[in-house]
């Protein structure tokens, strides 16, 4: 009967361990705002937080520079296992279920007057615009290809999508140039458009584009999740389980940062 006691508190105690010391690895950007950054001051260092809270592990970051390799030099090389902040099915990795929606949106200044909301416009041919750019022709944003199938190429300057890397914030440079009149308008991703526009000196006005697809092959809007391993499946259902059951706080954490959210957004084309 001892012997039993014994090797059930032993048990315990293994167990108790093993919990204690589970890790919650995550990849990251240490200069990417708004979503993360090295001193945890972006929404999905926020969100992480909660998942790791909820699955009753430490978070733990490996850093790199969300650039060409990201994977390759991160989760398959096993330094980390979770990518926030993933496109719902990208092909490199398997992908939990997506726990927000967002889009491309028009930003203006609201002094300008201006309620651009499709590619469409003719306005959009005699204003200067702001794209976001890859730097490969066809790895390029979807608002760029939109804009070049219409003939809108000469007015358009390119803002490169992860911005100069060697300066905070890099990504709101092209929100910046609204702001400051360089160009009369931007088609800037949602999440960046919304977080840094409510920290513009003037006010800017944010307008989802009309139709969530543009043509036969442009999404403008995008469901977004978090990517690990396709050979962890078991992984992959624990965070499925943990974005759900802390959901409620996601949404709270994403209105915080002024994520545009797809739901939300009244077609203004009706």
């Amino acid at each position: 009967m001892r012997r039993l006691v014994l090797a059930g508190a032993f048990l315990l105690a293994f167990s108790a361990a093993a919990v204690h010391g589970r890790e919650l690895r995550v990849c990251a950007d240490p200069n990417n705002l708004p979503f993360s950054n090295a001193k945890g001051e972006g929404f999905e260092n926020k969100i992480v937080e909660r998942i790791a809270s909820s699955l009753g592990a430490e978070l733990k970051y490996t850093w790199w520079a969300q650039r060409r390799g990201f994977v390759r030099n991160t989760l398959k090389a096993g330094d980390c296992d979770l990518w926030p902040g993933v496109i719902s099915g990208f092909e490199l990795l398997a992908t939990s279920r997506p726990y927000y929606r967002s889009s491309y949106v028009f930003v203006t200044r609201t002094d300008r007057g201006l309620d651009i909301a499709s590619f469409d416009d003719p306005r959009l041919r005699g204003l200067k615009i702001g794209v976001q750019m890859v730097g490969n022709d066809a790895m390029n944003t979807p608002p760029t290809h939109a804009l070049a199938r219409r003939g809108i190429i000469d007015n358009v300057r390119g803002f490169m999508l992860y911005g100069d890397y060697s300066r905070p914030n890099p990504t709101m440079a092209i929100v910046d140039a609204v702001d400051d009149d360089t160009v009369d308008v931007a088609v800037v991703w949602g999440p960046v458009a919304g977080y840094f526009g409510a920290h513009a000196a003037h006010e800017l006005r944010l307008t989802p584009i009309s139709l969530p697809v543009d043509g036969a092959q442009w999404p403008m809007v995008f469901d977004i999740a978090m990517g690990f391993r396709r050979d962890e499946p078991e992984f992959g259902a624990e965070i499925n389980g943990a974005l759900v059951d802390n959901m409620a706080a996601i949404e709270a954490i994403l209105a915080d940062y002024r994520v545009p959210i797809w739901r939300d957004m009244v077609d203004p084309a009706h």
